[in-house]
């Protein structure tokens, strides 16, 4: 027995992203859709096999046979789906970030919290990447923690598919491309070396097409007391595609290279705390990492399946600090680089 699934928003991602991720999924059938033009919900309909199409939103939620929306939307219009899963008692997964901005962010993480009993999560894939897990791992050979570098940049593409939708090119959630692609870096840098509290920062805008700043170099203080740096933007000149993530510790590094022209793989180099502490260097391959948002919907469909959401990582309340920061860096940035905290939930 499968659970259905209502996808609300049938644009590209859902069409190249979501839908094929629920058709291999255990767990799920895509069973109905919705999208504000209605042509294009029955486009979409067509190619995944559904026969339901709704004419409104709410139709999505008030159907008793669906066992999760999930939504695709512009994210300012995220916590308006939130509140209509809270009100018909329906489970609902929203694509990321969580909101447009931090006043809508802190109402669905109230709405979270009120409401144990229903499944709201946010399409964060990259805290279930097997590098998270792997890299802590690797962490506790290292010593102590006292730095790291976080560095993901590279070359604008003016055949981005995604540049061709409105509210990328107008966005309305802060930091636009720093909060849509960003959250994501920050889901990883946080899943492994835990919440940031202070950032300095500055921020520019390369191309006019991303609608606002579009390059983040950034100085962070975790809440753990580590400190290191934080440098996002991929709309530069012809450049390699370079992302990494480096920690550095009083008895070893660890280095994670996911630049997509490499087999993505840590080198692991321990010794280093004293003069005759043990000393070598490892290499772990990450193989087929979880770049789809499969492993998240099997993630959802065994908490649904058991009753059992602590298996979700992707939570409003982690989603929220991850927002939450993009919010820090850019009111950092206006004023000149100035340390602001991290909001809290």
């Amino acid at each position: 027995m499968t659970l259905n699934v209502a996808i609300v928003g049938t644009g590209i991602f859902a069409r190249d992203a979501h839908l094929p991720a629920l058709e291999k999924s255990e767990y799920f059938t895509p069973y109905s859709c919705f999208n504000r033009t209605k042509p294009k919900a029955v486009t979409f309909a067509k190619n995944a096999k559904i026969s339901k199409i709704y004419d409104n939103m709410e139709e999505a939620f008030e159907d008793p046979k669906v066992d999760i929306v999930d939504a695709l939307l512009p994210v300012q219009f995220n916590l308006d789906a939130v509140k209509l899963a809270v009100k018909h008692k329906k489970n609902i997964c929203l694509e990321k970030p969580i909101a447009a901005n931090l006043e809508q962010a802190e109402q669905i993480v109230k709405l979270y919290r009120e409401n144990p009993d229903i499944l709201i999560a946010i399409n964060e894939h990259w805290l279930y990447f097997k590098a998270v897990n792997a890299l802590k791992d690797a962490i506790s050979k290292i010593g102590k923690v006292y730095s790291f570098t976080y560095h993901s940049t590279g070359p604008f593409h003016f055949d981005n598919k995604y540049l061709v939708t409105s509210w990328r090119q107008k966005p309305q959630h802060i930091g636009g491309y720093l909060s849509d692609g960003g959250v994501h870096q920050l889901a990883l840098l946080t899943g492994v070396l835990g919440n940031v509290k202070k950032v300095n920062a500055h921020t520019n805008q390369i191309r006019k097409l991303s609608g606002t700043d579009d390059i983040l170099y950034s100085l962070f203080e975790l809440e753990s007391g580590v400190i290191g740096t934080y440098t996002y933007g991929s709309v530069f000149g012809n450049t390699d595609k370079k992302c990494f993530f480096m920690i550095m510790g009083d008895n070893g590094t660890i280095y994670l290279d996911f630049s997509p022209s490499q087999p993505e793989k840590i080198t692991l180099r321990v010794g280093g705390a004293s003069p005759d502490s043990e000393t070598y260097t490892k290499e772990i391959v990450i193989e087929d990492e979880n770049r789809t948002p499969l492993t998240e919907f099997n993630v959802l469909g065994e908490a649904l399946t058991n009753g059992d959401n602590s298996v979700i990582l992707a939570t409003p309340e982690a989603t929220f600090h991850h927002l939450a920061i993009v919010d820090a860096a850019l009111k950092s940035s206006a004023q000149g680089g100035a340390t602001v905290e991290v909001q809290k939930a």
